[in-house]
């Protein structure tokens, strides 16, 4: 008999015990089911978390100056030495301490392959000036100096006129690049018209160190580009006013702050391919190299990345084991299809016996059971996994995630399914496989 005969013969012993047959499957419905759900359900969560951080730069480097920690190797006032203490120094570096401009494009050329973009940004604050369309309205923005790298980071893409470039970080005039909603609320005049208009705003706040407050300045139009709503915030207290955000030369921005010369900090955007881990310790080695000689201050660089992995980890271990509890139920769906196939061998004593006096050998008795116990778990394997989907698709839109199922898992289920069949289907079908023809056939 070949392995055909005997898949039709299990079919056909379902078919005659449905109910019993779905009984036994019930375990392995729902440990199937419960492992795949809980595994769409977690892919789901850990791809959506690392979308999420990767739009926010999860593999950008972060190098900033940062306070030196130093070892005290003396007895002062009875302290224990040789132990790492904060240095009462200087509280905020001092320009000197601050990352150059050299520094920077020395570092830049030494890596010219995995520096994508250098990202240098510091905030003006926020500046106000009354509306040419409405006189009883105020219109604000957000003042903030970058470099040119800044238009490819932030995507800012403009739709009239240019971003500033070089030329305008070493030049004495005041440019700005501005929403088309603010020319639209605050100038007479169309965004494409705007290109070359001045204009006058008044600063409130802000500043590296809140220093600025009721500056006039005049700003000449050089780009205009498209918000979008979510990148603006409404007015407090329940105004319905749109603050959007101006972009000028980072030079001019440090004059209006009265800011030294350098960078307390920046960010690295590696280039495509770059293996941002080791890239991390080279760059935090590449400037701390500059501050030995530094007694208050070095350079650190951080990145996301290695935040992003181990919360990854962390979510990937919880599924696992939630899914190890769960799988408990395939088991018991296990001792199940062992106990009716135990049942099926007794029921079906007679017709062993009848097989074994006809010739058939132990090894076509023993296979033909353990296929049937195979095709059983099969059967509930496949319908566990659909029930899976459909749990782990819902749960995840529940959670507001896209599905996003593993096949590795549906396949390493159904796998393990088929080979609980195997497992608890081998003793009732050595059993009938050892019977006694002779007894088999005198059984009542």
């Amino acid at each position: 008999m070949g392995i055909w005969d005997n898949i039709f013969m299990a079919l056909a012993s379902i078919r005659s015990n449905k109910m019993r047959s779905l009984l036994t499957m019930l375990g392995i419905i729902i440990g199937i089911g419960a492992v795949i759900a809980i595994q769409t359900v977690g892919n789901s969560l850990t791809s959506s978390l690392s979308d999420s951080m990767s739009s926010f730069g999860a593999t950008n480097i972060s190098v900033s100056v940062t306070a030196k920690d130093s070892e005290d190797t003396e007895t002062f006032g009875g302290f224990v030495s040789g132990v790492n203490v904060r240095m009462f120094g200087p509280a905020t570096p001092s320009g000197s301490d601050l990352i150059s401009d050299a520094m920077v494009e020395e570092y830049r050329a030494a890596f010219p392959d995995k520096v994508q973009y250098i990202e240098i940004s510091e905030s003006v604050g926020s500046a106000s000036m009354t509306s040419e369309t409405d006189l009883s309205t105020t219109v604000t923005a957000t003042l903030t100096g970058v470099n040119p790298d800044y238009q490819d980071t932030q995507q800012i893409e403009c739709i009239y006129g240019r971003f500033l470039n070089q030329e305008d970080l070493d030049g004495e005039k005041m440019l700005a690049v501005v929403a088309d909603q603010f020319v639209t609320d605050a100038l007479d005049c169309t965004p494409v018209d705007s290109i070359g208009k001045s204009f006058r705003l008044t600063l409130s706040s802000g500043g590296a160190n809140g220093q600025n407050s009721a500056k006039v300045l005049e700003f000449y139009i050089i780009g205009v580009y498209q918000y979008e709503e979510e990148n603006y915030s409404s007015g407090w207290g329940g105004s319905d006013e749109v603050i959007t955000s101006m972009y000028i030369p980072l030079t001019t921005a440090k004059k209006i702050n009265g800011s030294d010369a350098g960078y307390e900090s920046f960010t690295v955007i590696p280039a495509s391919g770059t293996d941002v881990e080791s890239f991390l310790d080279v760059t935090g080695a590449y400037f701390s190299s500059y501050y030995t000689r530094n007694e208050s201050f070095t350079v650190e660089a951080s990145s996301m990345a290695s935040m992003l992995e181990e919360m990854t980890s962390m979510l990937s271990t919880v599924s696992l084991a939630i899914s190890a509890i769960a799988a408990i139920a395939l088991l018991v769906g296990g001792i199940g299809v062992m106990n009716i196939m135990t049942v099926s061998v007794t029921e079906r004593t007679r017709e062993i016996g009848t097989r074994k006096a006809l010739g058939a050998p132990g090894s076509a008795i023993r296979l033909q059971f353990i296929v049937e116990a195979m095709v059983i778990c099969l059967i509930g394997g496949l319908i566990g996994v659909g029930v899976g989907l459909g749990l782990g698709a819902g749960g995840a839109m529940l959670l507001g995630y896209s599905a996003r199922p593993s096949a590795t898992v549906i396949v390493l289920a159904v796998a393990f399914s088929m080979g609980i069949g195997v497992f608890f289907g081998y003793y009732p079908a050595n059993k009938a496989a050892r019977m006694n023809p002779i007894d088999a056939l005198r059984y009542e």
